[in-house]
């Protein structure tokens, strides 16, 4: 199936009239992990409001430089609004704050996401890059691991993976067949599916896109978002994203998760860590 520009046009938002800084939106149900959308797209929504909000104007900064976000409570496919607050506006940033919110089943508004974010202009950085950072070594895109090799379970639970094109290093995919490494490392090209080619708030949404790096320790649990900040360093080059996730530590349940995202001209253009809580298959029953 091919889609057309699902991803701008499931992030869309749109500003309410008579309401200075209320975005509408509608999160589709095929960007759902486990039980509620994925972490990134959410950040990749708060993210357009907030650049329509904080790019306004002629000296507006469009370009998410740092944001921060903390999940409160699990998203559903449906209607949901964002708030913006502008907090400041200087001459190379500016900084502002979101929140996502959504009808709760009581019919109550219920806030799922709270955003603090600094945005700028990324055509201004200098080309200067000193890093010790090097980026992963893969297979090309056509010898790594599809989802349509994901187990029909896996994939039921996970409809987004029919939104994107995502290609894991074979490598890393040992936990899929029961022998995880050890090393809490999962690598993967990305790219969508409908041509569309990567900018700072695609990146937003990358930063989240691989399956939780606990299941490289065996650990296969779903991992639901508790905070996660993302800096975006350049805009991408079109082309494939090159995705690793990594984590070093996993104790009481809850993990910390490092992104890198590389471009097709091998430059580090987002780098990203979250905390999130393991879910064990037992507590996902109760």
């Amino acid at each position: 199936m091919t889609h057309t520009r699902d991803f701008d046009r499931e992030t869309a938002v749109v500003r309410r009239a008579g309401e200075p800084a209320v975005y509408d939106t509608d999160l589709h149900g095929d960007w759902k992990v486990g039980k509620g959308i994925n972490g990134g797209l959410l950040l990749s929504v708060a993210g357009r409001a907030l650049a329509a909000e904080l790019g306004a104007g002629e000296d507006g900064h469009a370009d998410p430089f740092s944001i921060s976000a903390y999940y409160l409570s699990t998203s559903a496919a449906g209607p949901a609004t964002v708030t913006v607050d502008t907090l400041r506006r200087g001459r190379s940033v500016s900084t502002g704050a979101a929140s996502l919110r959504q009808p709760g089943e009581d019919g109550t508004e219920v806030e799922r996401l709270r955003v603090l974010a600094t945005f700028g202009d990324l055509d201004d950085h200098l080309d200067d890059v000193r890093t010790s950072a090097k980026p992963p070594r893969m297979p090309p895109p056509e010898e790594c691991v599809g989802a349509e090799s994901a187990p029909p379970e896996f994939r039921a639970d996970a409809p987004l993976l029919g939104r994107v094109d995502l290609r894991l290093d074979p490598a890393t995919v040992g936990w899929a067949v029961g022998a995880p490494s050890g090393k809490g490392e999962i690598r993967g090209w990305f790219r969508l599916p409908e041509g569309r080619e990567p900018d700072p708030l695609l990146l937003l949404m990358v930063v989240d896109i691989l399956p939780p790096v606990s299941f490289d320790l065996g650990v296969y649990g779903w991992a639901p978002t508790l905070e996660l900040t993302t800096h975006v360093r350049a805009k991408p080059a079109p082309g494939w994203l090159r995705v690793v996730h990594s984590t070093r530590n996993f104790a009481g349940g809850y993990l910390e998760e490092d992104a890198e995202i590389w471009d097709s001209t091998d430059r580090l253009v987002a780098q990203s860590r979250q905390l999130a809580r393991v879910r064990m298959p037992q507590e996902t029953a109760r």
